[in-house]
């Protein structure tokens, strides 16, 4: 009981229902309601006691259950044992009881029974002795369930003979023959050496399914471990295997036999693991003319659990080898190993997730090691090659008979080596090489680029530019030069459609204003791109295939060209980065080059050179580089297939025909895309190089129109012309007066638009883009305006040290009016410009023509107006490209006065370039007639090449585009066919 004491000290809350001993005394100490709250909790705990006892019960009902029927058997077992001791009590007291045999027979009978034990022994030693020699003779013939065999059979002897050292009876045959102490300890080796070499038989790649069956079941009886112990010991030597294949040290060639001998290990890993453990359902026979099963049935003929007549005993061999074999005791004669635990089937569902789990596992190895291995292929042909022997193997008819129906028995779905485990490794090489090839060919680019710039800037060349570089600076001397490439060696005798677009001669070159600068670097930027196309080609299906064949994939193997697609876009997306990395690099030369010229003024003619250079590279780059329009392309660009495009566009060039709006494909839209690009940056170099050009040559065209001296006036003063006019006086008679009105512009005048042609030829003008051919007359004319508006808004100040007469107003007036119809544009003969509607032009020629006598500027007009005329058409041949082709021919109808005795040079109506030369004209020209006038030598080194579409005015080679199309089109009567002239000029 609790003392008082205690109880007081002790408050209601936190009484233990443990210490209550008295009920009584609680009703001494407590009040009635902490009464109540003691006996809550009592009786919460008691229900918690309940609840517990309940789930112990219930956990442990199944255990009490086996525990009861484990007591019965053992109650049972305990009774048979009893049962058959009293049996041999009952045995023996019968015998007891028999008659005794006479004395001399029981002699007998002993002698007879030790001889018998006697030679028992001997026999059982004999064996003994040579049972290690047997076991070795296994081993090296690596029949190792036959040397497991003879182990336990070893083992067996050891026992009957109590040669264990741990015995509990010592056995005097030891001290008699003390070899057996030597022999016991040496036979304790066996068993470790057994299960060495039959672990390493498993990761063998080249074994039977009987010898892994046999090992497998060594294993097993030296362990005596369960079949699925011996599954994950046969799957942990394969994957050991693996991992040995996957380090080997074997680089290049020995790659693709590493990645193959890995295939054919998995896809044999499966055929054996089907033939070795898989079991049929029961009720079911196996479907497929393999074997399988075959650990269960050897186990079964080795321990004897077969049926009867097909057990294997252990001396059934040496029995007939010698005559003491018959003195071994049965237990011995008929020795056959056994194991400890039943050997049950492996179920379809653990076999499956077994061999799922091991693959599952395989694969982070496999992608580890492959992926390292593939580091050392530094080509694309190399991996076709791997992936072309995985294929090869996998079509084999050894692996791909009876995938299908395997992987289905095993795994219950089909498996593709190809696709689950180095489909993604070979795409990620893939696309690395082709990252570092194209990042290789970009810095090479970048590099080159670099070298040409500073080569063409005079930098590199102590005594200053090489040839190469003033061909770049004066592409007119790089044009009329000739060296041995202008013509093909096949030119002769090789007709220009039995010739690829691919192959230009030097004249082609010339006519296309490409310098030797701008074919080097495309030149290079090909190859290289052309090897890596080369190097990728060999990833691809081969054009040679036929479609409609394609190869048949079947269940083991896979599809080679599956990522045809996938692997064309890598090398596109690469090939358009490292263009415009290139093109990058040319802007941020362009950009440092706009400055300079900036700081300088516009003066500086390497760096002008350069950024002529980087405009025509960016201008030609896609027809100088075919490779590079095939990578971005792919396939639909083959050879044949830009030969008939070129073929086509030709065609359409000379028909000025317009191609009828198609379907675009994405790679076309990013070729497309690309030279946009390429084309906006050469538009931005020539636009550069036009503005430098124009801010230096009006530079020195103000520094003469602003002096203001009489003397400078006098020595850019031209020589004027006088006229007899005559005018009606007042009282009707004819007056006849002379006036002197200006028919030339001034010196300054004829200074900058004969420099502005003199460059424009330098740098190849027929080949200059008419855009920027029309945006450097129009900034050259802007500025003009500029200086005119400067000079007009000085003059009417009256501060001016000289004063504007009339005579300089009327030649201002001359030569701003003969400017402005020399650098403006006309699109359409005969409509007017739309310069002469400027405002700014306007608004000069009146202050201008405010300085002059509005009676004697009434009279000056008209004449002055066929001056200016007369005037641009003198000079349309020198500036020939700065006019335009249709300001350089006049009608030969009735415009032409035959009395005026104006020196003009008629021109051909038709605007032939070169007149002597009797050309084939097509229908399509509107059989235009062809007239023959001479030109001079001038003319054929200014003037461009004009053709009928207004697109071609200016590009390079419409003459030879011209004679070549005579051979695609139905040619008209003409003096003799220029055959070797189109073939010359492709």
């Amino acid at each position: 009981q609790v003392d008082a004491s205690t109880m007081a000290a002790v408050p209601a809350q936190t009484l233990r229902v443990s210490e209550i001993r008295d009920p009584a005394a609680l009703f001494e100490r407590y009040s009635t309601e902490e009464i109540r709250g003691i006996e809550r909790r009592v009786r919460g705990e008691i229900e918690q006691k309940k609840e517990e006892l309940r789930q112990m019960v219930g956990e442990r009902y199944r255990d009490l259950i086996e525990a009861a029927d484990t007591i019965g058997e053992m109650r049972q077992c305990s009774e048979s044992v009893v049962r058959s001791i009293q049996d041999m009590y009952r045995y023996c007291h019968r015998l007891k009881q028999g008659k005794s045999p006479g004395p001399a027979v029981s002699k007998l009978e002993s002698q007879r029974q030790a001889q018998e034990k006697f030679n028992t022994m001997a026999a059982q030693i004999k064996l003994l002795l040579e049972i290690p020699e047997r076991i070795w003779s296994a081993m090296e013939s690596a029949q190792y369930l036959r040397a497991t065999q003879l182990y336990l059979l070893c083992c067996h002897l050891h026992s009957l003979l109590h040669l264990e050292a741990s015995g509990p009876h010592y056995n005097p045959v030891l001290t008699r023959f003390p070899i057996l102490v030597r022999q016991v300890a040496a036979a304790g080796h066996f068993r470790s050496t057994i299960l060495l070499e039959s672990k390493s038989l498993l990761k063998g790649r080249a074994v039977s399914d009987q010898a892994i069956a046999e090992a497998l079941v060594s294993t097993m009886l030296l362990e005596d471990s369960s079949p699925r112990q011996a599954l994950a010991d046969f799957l942990l030597a394969r994957k050991a295997s693996i991992q040995q294949l996957l380090n080997q040290p074997q680089h290049g060639a020995g790659i693709k036999a590493q990645v193959c001998s890995l295939v054919e290990l998995l896809a044999t890993t499966l055929y054996q693991a089907y033939a070795v453990f898989y079991t049929p359902p029961d009720g079911k026979l196996a479907d497929l003319p393999l074997s399988c099963g075959l650990l269960f049935s050897t186990l079964e003929t080795v321990t004897g659990t077969a049926p009867a007549g097909k057990g294997s005993k252990v001396l059934h061999q040496e029995m007939s080898s010698g005559s003491w074999f018959k003195y071994l005791p049965p237990s011995v004669n008929d020795f056959q190993p056994t194991l400890r635990t039943l050997a049950q089937p492996i179920l379809p569902e653990q076999l499956r997730d077994t061999l799922q789990q091991w693959i599952d596992t395989c694969k982070e190895d496999i992608r580890l090691g492959i992926s390292s291995l593939l580091v050392y292929i530094k080509s694309l042909k190399g991996l076709a090659g791997i992936r072309d022997a995985v294929w090869e193997l996998l079509t084999s008819d050894s692996i791909s008979q009876h995938w299908s129906a395997v992987c289905q028995r095993l795994l219950e779905r089909p498996l593709s080596f190809w696709e689950d485990f180095l489909q993604q490794l070979f795409l990620q090489r893939l696309q690395a090489l082709t990252q570092e090839g194209m990042e290789g060919i970009s810095s090479s680019s970048k590099q080159l680029l670099a070298s040409s710039l500073r080569e063409l800037e005079g930098q590199s060349v102590p005594g200053g530019t090489s040839r190469v570089a003033q061909f770049e600076g004066d592409v007119a001397s790089f044009l009329w030069s000739e060296s041995p490439s202008d013509l093909l060696s096949d030119a002769a005798w090789v007709s220009v459609s039995g010739r690829s677009p691919l192959l230009k001669s030097g004249l082609s070159m010339k006519t296309h204003g490409l310098t030797p600068c701008v074919q080097s670097f495309c030149s290079s930027l090909d190859s290289k791109l052309k090897i890596k196309l080369d190097d990728l080609l060999s990833y691809l299906p081969s054009e040679k295939a036929p479609k409609a064949s394609p190869e048949p994939v079947v269940a083991s193997s896979f599809d080679r060209y599956i990522d045809a697609s996938m692997v064309e876009e890598t090398l596109r997306e690469h090939c358009v980065t490292c263009v415009r990395n290139v093109l990058s690099s040319v802007r941020s030369e362009l950009g440092g080059a706009q400055d300079r010229l900036h700081s300088s003024g516009g003066q500086g003619h390497g760096r002008l050179t350069a950024v002529l250079f980087m405009a025509r590279l960016c201008q030609s780059m896609g027809e100088l580089c075919p490779n590079l329009k095939q990578c971005i392309l792919g396939k639909q660009c083959g050879p044949d297939n830009m030969t008939r495009e070129s073929s086509r566009q030709g065609r359409k060039l000379g028909k000025g025909g317009g191609a009828k709006a198609v379907e675009v494909s994405p790679a076309r839209a990013r070729w497309a895309e690309l030279k946009e690009e390429l084309l906006s940056c050469s538009m931005e170099a020539y636009r550069i190089w036009s503005s430098a050009l124009t801010k230096a040559l009006v530079h020195n065209f103000a520094a003469t129109l602003h002096a203001d001296s009489a003397g400078s006036i006098l020595e850019t003063a031209t020589n004027w012309d006088e006229l007899e006019i005559q005018e009606e006086s007042e009282s009707g008679s004819s007056v006849t007066s002379k006036i002197r009105l200006p028919v030339q512009p001034s010196w300054y005048v004829q200074a900058l638009l004969f420099h502005l042609c003199l460059e424009v030829n330098r740098v190849g003008g027929h080949a200059l883009p008419k855009v920027t051919l029309q945006e450097l007359l129009k900034n050259c004319l802007d500025q003009v305006v500029c200086e005119y508006e400067k000079l007009t808004q000085n003059k009417h100040n009256k501060d001016t040290t000289f004063p504007m007469t009339q005579n300089r107003a009327l030649q201002l007036l001359f030569d701003l009016r003969y400017l402005t119809l020399i650098l403006s544009s006309r699109q359409e003969e005969g409509k007017a410009s739309r310069s002469l509607q400027d405002p700014r032009i306007q608004h000069v020629c009146d202050s201008l023509e405010g300085h002059i006598d509005p009676f004697d500027l009434d009279v000056f007009t008209p004449p002055l107006n066929g001056n200016l005329n007369r005037l641009s058409q003198r000079t349309s041949v020198l500036l020939g490209l700065l006019t335009g082709t249709e300001k350089q021919f006049s009608s030969r109808g009735a415009n032409v006065n035959s009395q005026e005795p104006y020196n003009i040079l008629p021109l051909a109506s038709n605007q032939i370039r070169f007149g002597l030369l009797p050309l084939s004209m097509s229908t399509s020209r509107k059989s235009a007639k062809s007239a023959s006038r001479g030109s001079d030598i001038s003319r054929s080194q200014v003037a461009p090449p004009s053709a009928p579409p207004a697109e071609d005015t200016f590009r390079a080679g419409s003459l030879f585009r011209q004679l070549a199309s005579q051979e695609e089109e139905p040619p008209a009567p003409s003096l003799f066919k220029l055959g070797w002239l189109s073939s010359m000029a492709k």
